[in-house]
Parts: structure tokens; C-alpha cells; sequence
């Protein structure tokens, strides 16, 4: 492969790269009716996601929460949240980014979204808690 060729390739990888890494967007949700709109710093976007995404967002729980949120800008105007499984909703509270998890106590069982717990059926708590911590860790 000539210098020229592999040259012409840097460009695209560049770029192949940002799109990995994705964006971040921090703000608040300013109406959780048919269409989410957050209200971020260059002022209100449309959000949307996968149905688990939404559902977190969508959790009363959360209402007055500063969000962080990690996807892409598919259009102006508009932001999708990354999937559920890639862990891409945080909460800031007192100075702290956490990661929105839930939690059973009765089963000590951790879930990505609202809902009942898959053993025992009762609601689950909401437990934001530190990104940095496994699954399994306790709650901090």
C-alpha cells in the first residue's frame, strides 16, 4: 500500500473513531408526554431510544433530576440515547454522576429499567449508584 493510500484512509477512521465515542448531553427533561423533550444546552431536543431507554426516562422517580445522556445527533433538533445494555443514562446528584440502576432488596437483584423485579414481582427501588462499581457490588 503506498503513502498516498494510507493517507487517504485517516480521514474515515477519524471519523469512524467520533462516532464510537459518541456525544454527551446534559440537561434536564422538560415534558415526558408522547414526545420526551430535554432541555439541553443549546436549548430543547426531541429525544428517542429503545423502549427500555424511554421507559427510564419516562420513570416519575427521575422527574427532577439533571441528566447526563450518551448517544448521537441523528438530526437537529433531535438526540437518541445510546441502547439500554450500553449504560447510557446518569443522573447528577450533590456533585455526583451516577448510572440509573434498580434494585430489589427482598431478591438482591439489579435491573437497567423500571418495572417489577423478575423473581418476586414487587416494584423495584430506584439506586442510582457510582458507574465504577460491578453489578454485584453493594449499594454505596
Amino acid at each position: 500500500m503506498t503513502r498516498r493510500s494510507i493517507l487517504s484512509l485517516l480521514p474515515a477512521g477519524a471519523l469512524a473513531a467520533r462516532a464510537e465515542q459518541g456525544e454527551r448531553l446534559r440537561g434536564r427533561l422538560r415534558s415526558a408526554g408522547a414526545e420526551l423533550i430535554f432541555e439541553g444546552p443549546n436549548g430543547p431536543v426531541a429525544l428517542s431510544g429503545d423502549a427500555d431507554s424511554l421507559r427510564v426516562m419516562r420513570d416519575p422517580r427521575l422527574r427532577n433530576d439533571e441528566f447526563e445522556l450518551n448517544g448521537h445527533t441523528p438530526a437537529a433538533g433531535r438526540f437518541s440515547i445510546d441502547p439500554i445494555h450500553t449504560r447510557a443514562i446518569f443522573v447528577w446528584r450533590k456533585g455526583r454522576r451516577l448510572v440509573v440502576t434498580y434494585w430489589c432488596a427482598v431478591c438482591a437483584i439489579r435491573a437497567w429499567t423500571p418495572g417489577k423485579c423478575q423473581c418476586c414481582q414487587e416494584e423495584m427501588d430506584l439506586d442510582p449508584r457510582d458507574p465504577s462499581l460491578k453489578e454485584t457490588d453493594p449499594s454505596d
